[in-house]
């Protein structure tokens, strides 16, 4: 059996202006759809905040104002998103964050919010890779050599997906992996 086999999986990823889901906003949403047979769907859009990106933001994940300026609201694509990952375990690395904004984000809009699976990639690599010295996206990145297409950009939503994805595999087959040997 294929790690993809247990899913759907949704890996998202969200850039904001800020680290608060209740004061501050997403600018970025992006996810990957993995489906059963593993084959990928994408959804990518940046957002428009409706206010000022902070600079020393802006120095992290290079997302301006006139960026998003044009870009739609929150509001104008998260049933987009409900559908593109309806029906799937969403995923997410340090979901926490990217869940709370989302959920904030949803209930700011009037939406429902999203009452299906979640998965922490974080800490599911923690428990199939215990005692690794980092645990951040862009350290496993280079530990467990993520594939690089040209134009990936850390703490880009669309790049921090793709490697995700890849941790979501080399974990979920290491557990299955280990579950097998038992």
């Amino acid at each position: 059996m294929d790690w993809q086999e247990l899913g759907p999986f949704t890996v998202f990823d969200v850039e904001t202006t800020g680290m608060s889901p209740v004061y501050d906003r997403i600018v970025e949403l992006a996810a990957v759809r993995i489906n059963r047979d593993g084959s990928r769907d994408h959804f990518h859009s940046l957002v428009n905040p409706e206010r000022k990106i902070p600079r020393g933001v802006i120095h992290v994940h290079h997302i301006t104002d006139d960026m998003v300026c044009k870009a739609p609201c929150f509001g104008c694509i998260a049933r987009e998103f409900l559908t593109f990952a309806e029906g799937s375990t969403l995923v997410a690395h340090n979901a926490r964050f990217d869940l709370g904004f989302l959920q904030e984000s949803l209930a700011r809009c009037g939406m429902p919010l999203w009452e299906g699976k979640t998965m922490d990639s974080l800490r599911l690599v923690r428990t199939t890779h215990p005692g690794l010295p980092s645990y951040k996206l862009q350290d496993l990145r280079v530990r467990f050599h993520l594939d690089e297409a040209e134009g990936m950009t850390a703490h880009r939503a669309g790049s921090d997906v793709e490697w995700t994805a890849q941790l979501l595999g080399i974990a979920l087959s290491c557990a299955m992996k280990k579950c097998a040997e038992k």
